[in-house]
């Protein structure tokens, strides 16, 4: 943990995610008690070095749907607000799409709340007016780009043409204003 964090500092980047998925159906969330330990340790490493890393904590339990729904609201609560005491500057809870559940969040936490962007969740204003202090977009933005280049492969395969080149294409003038 204080290799990655050093490496972190010396690459000049002073932020993470830091998630608690494991990525193993069985077990499928870090022991929380750990999860913590490594918070601190990366939070100390950064103190070492001279540098506040903002710690996003994540837990995965809405988004891989851990435990049966009535205790997710309870779970997740529970995991961020001990990922906060342990050093965590903001709370990320991916896979909540809800404004009910979003705003009980925001009440139930003891740090900013971070949110994933994704087509059911309520709009910018909303997340405003409930209190969420932070919007990430994850992989959306990669994913709609490969289907976009999905779409246009197969067209190319199925019907030899190019059409789908045209959606959404932003003019090549400005995508060189976006990168002078």
């Amino acid at each position: 943990m204080e290799a990655t964090a050093r490496a972190l500092v010396e690459a000049g980047a002073v932020g993470l995610n830091f998630e608690d998925g494991t990525g193993d159906p069985a077990h499928p969330l870090a022991d929380p008690a750990e999860q913590c330990e490594r918070i601190r340790r990366i939070r100390a490493t950064g103190e070492n070095l001279g540098v506040h890393i903002v710690i996003n904590a994540r837990t995965d339990v809405y988004l891989d749907h851990v435990g049966e729904p009535a205790t997710r609201f309870e779970h997740t609560v529970e995991r961020l607000n001990a990922y906060r005491q342990a050093g965590a500057d903001c709370l990320f809870a991916p896979g909540v799409q809800d404004g009910e559940t979003i705003g009980r969040l925001v009440k139930g936490l003891k740090g900013p709340l971070n949110v994933l962007a994704g087509p059911a969740t309520p709009p910018v204003r909303e997340l405003e007016r409930l209190g969420v202090a932070r919007l990430s977009f994850g992989s959306w933005p990669a994913r709609s780009t490969w289907g976009l280049f999905q779409r246009l492969t197969r067209e190319l395969r199925e019907k030899g043409t190019f059409t789908t080149l045209a959606e959404g294409a932003i003019p090549y003038a400005e995508i060189n204003k976006l990168v002078e």
